[in-house]
């Protein structure tokens, strides 16, 4: 397998952890470039969940090096915490992680700014999951940011954690907000810092090195192309680069290191949080959508918005990547379904647009066009093959690649491992 970049290309949630799962068996390295503990990835191996938030899914096969690459925000408690989780069930974690020595770091103060900027924006709130993303990337562009280098210096990592609890707690009492404990604060950190400081390294020698001997590296991203800060649906949209550009600056590779750029979309499209979502179902078709994929966020629990497959986007999402083949996840879920639609343009006052506009405005406006697919009324989730498929399902995603204008590579039919197959 050569070094590959794996990129949801609708609003995330795409099935990227299931469809990283399988491709990282074959991986010796698997990074991730973006992010933080607000994305989950959910892998399902026999009877057995994990929902990983900053691990790469990468953790769960043995041979496989895990990198959290620069560009996450980490906050160490909860990385703690992930790395307890997984040695109860059995996994060996840190001697096969590392840990950026210039990752960004989350603490209480960015999670309690976060929901104070929610609150205040009332009505125009973004949606965010209050993990403390935002603020944590706006202290790195101010250049006032805490790194995982500083989990080494137990000193110097007090003084800056105390100073910016204290920068962040004059703006907590002027809003008559409660202050951070910052001793207390202190002490949760202090005490899993010395336990993280051992996993931090310059990973970006660790990649280098790891390519020139040959290896192969898997870039995992989380979220997906739609809530890319850049290009997304701004300003309803994630604090970090989600596409594929986000590899090499959140894991320190150059663009030529690139072999390969694996997009994953779902066979339908959903959504968390807010902002425009132009084939949104309010409809029964939406709830059974929702209750047949467990469409429930894996960090938040959030019940995620579903609607039809759109083409327009993810087109977009595709072209904007340079992907060279597409993994469509959770087929099976439009097993129960008569009828199937897939938007293949939007009326934008009274205009027909078949690219993705630019300006958010635009996207909110915009009423889908569908063009309707029979449904195949059988089970796929027991199919192994793409051959098996019945064949008004090979008819829906033989019209999905020509509107997507890429080839489709890998076909899901559930969560589980086996459940995937090459088409």
């Amino acid at each position: 397998m050569a070094n590959q970049v794996l990129v949801g290309l609708q609003w995330g949630d795409e099935g990227k952890g299931k469809i990283i799962d399988v491709l990282a068996e074959e991986a010796d390295v698997v990074v991730r470039f973006q992010g933080g503990n607000n994305a989950g990835h959910t892998v399902e191996v026999g009877d057995e969940k994990f929902v990983l938030h900053l691990i790469p899914s990468g953790i769960l096969h043995e041979g496989s090096l895990c990198v959290i690459g620069n560009g996450v925000v980490v906050n160490p408690l909860a990385l703690y915490d992930e790395i307890t989780e997984l040695e109860k069930r059995g996994f060996d974690v840190c001697p096969r992680l590392q840990l950026s020595t210039r990752s960004q770091l989350v603490f209480s103060y960015h999670c309690l700014i976060d929901g104070l900027f929610e609150r205040k924006l009332g009505d125009n709130k973004i949606g965010t999951t209050k993990r403390g993303i935002g603020p944590a990337y706006a202290d790195k562009v101010n250049r006032v940011g805490i790194r995982g280098s500083d989990l080494k210096h137990p000193q110097r990592l007090e003084q800056r954690f105390r100073a910016q609890a204290e920068f962040y707690n004059r703006i907590f009492r002027d809003a008559g907000e409660e202050s951070v404990d910052t001793d207390s604060e202190w002490d949760k950190v202090k005490a899993v810092a010395e336990k993280l400081a051992p996993l931090v390294e310059d990973t970006v020698l660790t990649l280098h090195r790891a390519a020139a001997r040959g290896d192969t590296i898997l870039f995992e991203g989380a979220q997906g192309t739609w809530l890319d800060v850049d290009f997304g649906t701004y300003p309803y949209v994630t604090s970090s680069n989600t596409t594929v550009g986000g590899a090499c600056v959140g894991g320190g590779i150059p663009p030529n290191r690139i072999d390969h750029v694996l997009g994953v979309a779902k066979a339908y499209t959903t959504r968390v949080g807010r902002g425009p979502f132009p084939t949104e179902l309010d409809d029964a078709d939406g709830k059974l959508l929702r209750d047949t994929g467990s469409e429930y966020g894996a960090t938040t629990g959030r019940p995620r918005r579903c609607g039809w497959f759109d083409a327009v986007a993810t087109r977009y999402a595709a072209m904007l990547n340079g992907v060279n083949e597409i993994a469509v996840t959770k087929l099976d879920v439009l097993d129960a379904f008569d009828t199937i639609k897939i938007c293949t343009a939007y009326n934008i006052d009274g205009q027909r647009v078949t690219d993705m506009p630019s300006d958010t405005d635009d996207i909110e406006r915009a009423v889908p066009v569908y063009e309707e697919c029979p449904g195949w009324g059988a089970k796929t989730t027991g199919v192994r093959s793409y051959n098996q498929l019945p064949q008004a399902t090979q008819n829906y995603l033989a019209r999905l690649k020509e509107l997507l204008q890429s080839d489709i590579g890998i076909v899901s039919v559930g969560p589980e491992r086996t459940q995937t197959f090459r088409a």
